[in-house]
């Protein structure tokens, strides 16, 4: 199956000489959720203005739905919704003639009954007699995604949907996705809150420095990249490691109660058996073990350390 959207060799270098995009390729399949994650600076931004024709790229092509994003600008351009961080909005505008309005800069006909829909999803119905204004930070958030939905756009771009957002219109936010995708709309998020990527996303990219260092679907990686860590908890107080241990590489805690041991679950073997006899023989007895999966955000703050380490 063909991608709803492919980026090939994409580059951006602003006047002065700054590049913020170094040759990106990506594509991105029809219903899926992906997540965009890098460091501030990273391009993210950048990235999504390009395929959304917000930016002209210094070179390279993207395709949305097999239309130039350039030449075929109107017909990929009506394929895609883009919710940005921030969008100014006439505070006393009415909410529903503000969303219609956005239907109608594509050349969509009024429809009341899908504006009266998106509103209803997003919890905006009570409301879209209302003027702007009169709305809570949060529904504000929400319009915005209302009017970016109002063409009925195959592709939905959040750039960071819930920055600076309390806890609970970040988890509306999260089913709000969800929603979506069952309906089949695609969804390509840029985020800074690694638990929304661990959350929703089905693939996760990172863009360090203008280029992305790894696409990944979300499960595979965390499969591939992630660790373990064996916690053990002391019977009695540990003065230091003995030297017979020194192979196993392992971290005591401030308060000498705490044994940790990382291993690597992709490996033929995790040392884990010959831990446990070396430290038998070596006379330390332990209360408890128990043992933590590395998560999503330690893989991204690996990868993009090694990125730098490496002078990506």
């Amino acid at each position: 199956m063909a991608p709803i959207l492919s980026v090939r060799q994409l580059e951006k270098t602003y006047e002065g000489g700054f590049q913020a995009l170094k040759s990106v390729s990506l594509d991105i399949q029809k219903g899926e959720v992906f997540a965009l994650l890098g460091p501030n600076g990273a391009g993210k931004t950048t990235l999504i203005s390009a395929i959304c024709g917000l930016v002209k790229p210094t070179s390279g092509t993207v395709t949305v739905g097999g239309f130039d994003i350039q030449s075929d600008f109107r017909k990929a351009r009506q394929l895609i919704g883009l919710v940005p961080q921030e969008m100014p909005t006439a505070p006393f505008e009415i909410v529903g003639d503000s969303v219609a309005f956005s239907r109608g800069l594509f050349g969509l006909r009024p429809d009341r009954s899908k504006i009266d829909a998106i509103l209803k999803d997003l919890t905006l119905y009570e409301k879209r007699t209302s003027q702007i204004m009169a709305l809570s930070g949060g529904m504000k958030r929400r319009l915005l995604v209302a009017k970016a939905l109002a063409h009925e756009p195959q592709i939905l771009f959040l750039d960071e949907p819930t920055a600076g957002v309390d806890v609970e219109l970040r988890h509306d936010m999260w089913r709000i996705v969800g929603r979506l995708r069952d309906t089949g709309v695609t969804i390509i998020l840029t985020t800074h809150y690694i638990e929304e990527a661990e959350e929703m996303a089905d693939r996760v990219g990172v863009i360090n420095k203008g280029e992305i260092i790894l696409v990944e679907n979300k499960t595979e990686l965390m499969r591939k990249l992630g660790r373990k860590v064996l916690t053990l908890t002391l019977a009695e107080p540990l003065a230091e490691i003995p030297g017979s241990l020194a192979e196993f590489d392992l971290t005591l805690s401030e308060d000498k109660h705490f044994l940790t041991y990382a291993y690597d679950t992709q490996a033929e073997r995790t040392g884990i058996t010959s831990l446990m006899s070396a430290l038998a023989a070596a006379g330390i007895r332990f209360q408890d073990l128990q043992t933590d999966q590395s998560s999503l955000e330690d893989i991204f703050v690996d990868l993009v350390r090694n990125g730098e380490a490496s002078g990506l």
